[in-house]
């Protein structure tokens, strides 16, 4: 029989056996003064879980867990996320083109159906590449490369220039389109990373952007941009557009972002007007042939 302990409750004597003592022989108290003292149960090993530790496997875990759920879930939806942010580009493209109302068409059509191919240009203004819209559309320029894109609106071709600048508080961009000529404006659409609200933020307006349309780059057959002042003021050699009033920085990034942008597709602009001034030199020379 396992030995059992018993402690005088007056005196705290232990008395060790199968019963108390009829009395302590200590203070002299009866049994019924003494208690049974349970066994203590052998400590459990184990993590400390008020440890440093404990508390650094267990935060590790979470952190592991959290991490391997956040991957999953952003690899299920890279897709779709790539599939979005072409879209919104797709339409911002077709923003440029006023006779496309972008938020009553499905966009994605209304692209394949208008631009027509991706012109690749090299430094000097010449076609190296011309892609499919819908299978190259992320296709990335290379150094000394270019791209400018062709649609065609009612029967007529447009090219749409990729703009990209700097506003007051970030990034500016957008697209502008011109005509056949390459030199008279169709349109234009612009973008901001967070210019101020009702200020600079208003480049995005019809208001403002309508104002170009119509607009020449060039003057004499010479790129010189389109100018954007503040009312009152003249630019000299510029067709020009009225300044966001209360945005002027934001103003100044779209005149430099147009004319820093646009000026890398100058020998492809100036190309179609070398191109009429043969035609019409074969013509004449043809014409005082006959005579």
């Amino acid at each position: 029989m396992a030995t059992k302990k018993y402690k005088c409750k007056v005196c705290g004597y232990v008395h060790e056996g199968a019963n108390p003592p009829e009395k302590c022989p200590v203070c002299g108290v009866p049994a019924s003064e003494f208690e049974l003292i349970s066994e203590e149960k052998p400590a459990k090993k184990g993590f400390d879980k008020n440890g440093n530790a404990y508390i650094m496997i267990y935060t590790t875990i979470i952190v592991v867990i959290v991490a391997l759920l956040l991957s999953i879930t952003s690899g299920a939806l890279k897709e779709r996320q790539a599939a979005n942010i072409e879209l919104d580009k797709k339409k911002q493209i077709l923003s440029s083109l006023p006779a496309i109302d972008v938020a009553n068409v499905n966009a994605e059509e209304c692209f394949s159906a208008t631009i027509s191919s991706i012109i690749v240009l090299n430094n000097a203004g010449e076609v190296t590449k011309e892609l499919n819209p819908v299978k190259d559309f992320n296709y990335i320029a290379q150094d000394g490369e270019v791209l400018i894109y062709k649609a065609e609106v009612d029967g007529a071709t447009k090219w749409i220039i990729p703009l990209d600048g700097k506003g007051l508080w970030g990034a500016i961009w957008g697209y502008i389109a011109l005509n056949d000529d390459k030199n008279t404006v169709y349109g234009v659409f612009f973008n901001h990373a967070g210019e101020t609200p009702g200020l600079g933020a208003n480049i995005t307006t019809e208001a403002f952007c309508s104002q170009f349309e119509g607009k020449h780059i060039m003057n004499e057959g010479e790129f010189v941009s389109i100018a954007v002042m503040k009312v009152g003021q003249n630019a000299v050699g510029q067709e020009q557009v009225d300044a966001i009033s209360g945005g002027t920085i934001t103003s100044k990034g779209v005149e430099d972002m147009l004319k820093e942008s646009i000026s890398k597709y100058t020998q492809f602009l100036k190309a179609i007007d070398c191109q009429e001034s043969a035609e019409e030199a074969i013509s004449e020379t043809n014409d005082v042939e006959e005579e």
